[in-house]
């Protein structure tokens, strides 16, 4: 039986939703809800409550998910098994799944990580985590667990568990090598990693970190990766990374049959005879690219040539091939003679901004050096013809412009040198017609067509992309690198991979089910869906405030988002 009840307390009338019931055959009160006063029930029944005294938003959309992929991953289990500890805390895999999970969406320094995880949907999936727990040395307590090869093994087990259950496609890799500058103290010992070398960022006064990676074309999937150190040669490094991957692709596709139907896609920087020796001992088959300088005769063939046939893939839209075949480091390649038109067109534009600049230093360096015959120059050390030319040459540095830019260094009566230059029109317009947007791919893939050469070594973007998000400021997961030995280095590679990992695999998810999205879209489309839990004043006796936890107003996109990936809002909310 239900009733409602009206109690009077100190002159003030209480309403009850009571509920009654014979217990040992008496009519006892199960169970009673305090509704409030009377105003209360009508303010209730027309909608216009107490207003919440405040409000906490939690991150929700892209936590949650990168939570769940990492849970189909088993990312946690992986790793414990690995590293096992005792039943204490947090574990070693929930320290570096955070750590993976903060770098796919906000990268932060371990200082600061509790400051981030208390206000995102985490809270709720480890309920034990706390700002003691989540302190920078118990992250380093627990990344000192890992050794490189333990490191290694996880990222094995983890790369094969997703392949399988993913079912990606590995029949075409992409190969590449970039570097990461860092702040690392030019003293410190504890890191032989980071060394100075040659910085893609332009960062050359500062130890670097290397970094090369093997990614799957479907999904921009991480297969294999190695963290090494920065003054190393990308071709040296990539024969001692590719025997190391040749291994683990062979347990990867499930034994040595598979790996000849895959194709390794690699750059021009990694070419040297070792390395297709080493491609041919492996017999792996490849799709590269060689210097236009290294066979001049096929340099030289204008893009008006009728040997160049027109491309009719819609993707290779007025591009122009042909093959030939040439002696490559002691054996047989093809290789395919490209003109791209729209890379003509930027080489060309380059081209005539590199001269533009070069023009106006040789012209300011001719004024200086009539400045210093006519007298009103004087001071500093005298210039010879050899210093002149040595300065020439730096100016013409550039690709192409020592051959375009004719410079004349001469001596006047008085022992001045003097210096005339011009422009060869003929040499630049035999430039634009030869060398400009022309490519020369070299493969081992003679049964494929020239087309399907071309769009499996144009797929090498893949790789730079990753890298690119890997940079980012915004949206990068490598930067900040906050550690100086080698060890924690070791580890930031393993879960800065991890992060881009689960990055992959959501966006290949959400494009699998018809979504074209860019990934950064992705990001910020799930990262603006938000957890709002809303707080009212304390009732009386209540201990807690009462709370009403909504999602914020999503669009059609993220509403999409949500369906495609399967994100569901749990019945218990714990958080704020």
């Amino acid at each position: 039986m239900e009733r409602l009840e009206a109690k009077r307390v100190n002159g003030h009338t209480y309403y009850y939703y009571s509920h009654w019931a014979r217990v040992d055959n008496r009519c006892r009160r199960v169970w009673q809800k305090y509704l409030g006063k009377l105003e209360d029930i009508v303010a209730a029944v027309q909608g216009t409550g107490p207003a919440p005294t405040c409000a906490e938003v939690f991150q929700w959309g892209l936590s949650q998910a990168l939570w769940q992929e990492a849970t189909r991953a088993g990312l946690i289990g992986h790793i414990d098994r690995h590293c096992p500890k005792r039943r204490q805390g947090l574990t070693t895999g929930q320290y570096l799944t955070i750590a993976a999970i903060n770098r796919a969406i906000s990268p932060r320094s371990k200082r600061s990580m509790w400051g981030w995880f208390s206000q995102t949907a985490l809270r709720r999936r480890l309920p034990s985590a706390s700002s003691a727990a989540l302190s920078s040395q118990r992250f380093w307590d627990h990344m000192d667990a890992v050794e490189p090869d333990t490191a290694t093994a996880i990222w094995k087990d983890l790369v094969k568990d997703v392949v399988d259950r993913e079912r990606i496609d590995l029949s075409s890799i992409c190969y590449d090598g970039t570097n990461f500058y860092t702040f690392l103290d030019t003293f410190n010992t504890r890191c032989g990693l980071a060394a100075r070398g040659k910085n893609k960022q332009g960062r050359d006064d500062l130890r670097q970190v290397s970094y090369a990676l093997f990614c799957a074309a479907d999904g921009q999937l991480p297969l294999f990766y190695d963290v090494y150190e920065g003054n190393r040669n990308d071709s040296r490094q990539f024969a001692l990374v590719l025997d190391r991957f040749h291994q683990f692709f062979r347990e990867l596709a499930g034994g040595a049959a598979g790996v000849p139907e895959t194709t390794l896609i690699f750059d021009k920087g990694n070419n040297s005879a070792e390395n297709f020796s080493l491609l041919d001992s492996l017999k792996l088959k490849f799709v590269g690219s060689v210097k236009l300088k290294e066979h001049p005769g096929w340099a030289e063939v204008p893009h008006t040539d009728p040997r160049f046939v027109v491309c009719a893939s819609p993707g290779l839209k007025g591009t122009k091939a042909f093959r030939v075949t040439e002696t490559v480091a002691g054996s047989e390649r093809i290789l395919v003679v490209t003109y791209n038109p729209k890379l003509a067109k930027a080489q060309w534009m380059t081209l005539q901004k590199d001269l533009a600049k070069a023009s106006e230093r040789l012209s300011e360096l001719q004024g200086r050096l009539a400045g210093r015959a006519a007298g009103l120059i004087k001071g500093g050390k005298r210039p010879t013809p050899a210093s002149v030319g040595q300065k020439c040459r730096s100016i013409l540095r550039r690709q192409h412009l020592k051959g375009i830019i004719r410079v004349t260094i001469e001596d006047d009566p008085d022992g001045h040198p003097r210096l005339t230059y011009d422009l060869d029109t003929d040499a630049l317009n035999r430039v634009a017609e030869t060398h400009l947007g022309k490519t020369l791919l070299i493969s081992n893939r003679a049964e494929w067509s020239d087309e399907r050469i071309i769009e499996a070594y144009r797929s090498q973007y893949l790789i730079e992309a990753v890298f690119k998000e890997m940079k980012d400021r915004t949206t990068g997961s490598w930067w900040p690198l906050n550690h100086w030995t080698d060890s924690k280095v070791h580890v930031h590679g393993l879960y800065c991979g991890m992060a881009q990992l689960l990055r992959s695999v959501m966006w290949r998810r959400v494009r699998r089910a018809g979504l074209e999205i860019a990934l950064r879209r992705l990001l910020s489309e799930l990262d603006g869906i938000r957890e709002v839990i809303n707080l009212y004043p304390k009732k009386r006796k209540s201990e807690q405030e009462p709370r009403q936890t909504v999602l914020t107003r999503m669009s059609p996109r993220q509403k999409r988002l949500v369906e495609i990936l399967g994100l569901e809002r749990e019945k218990h909310h714990e958080l704020g």
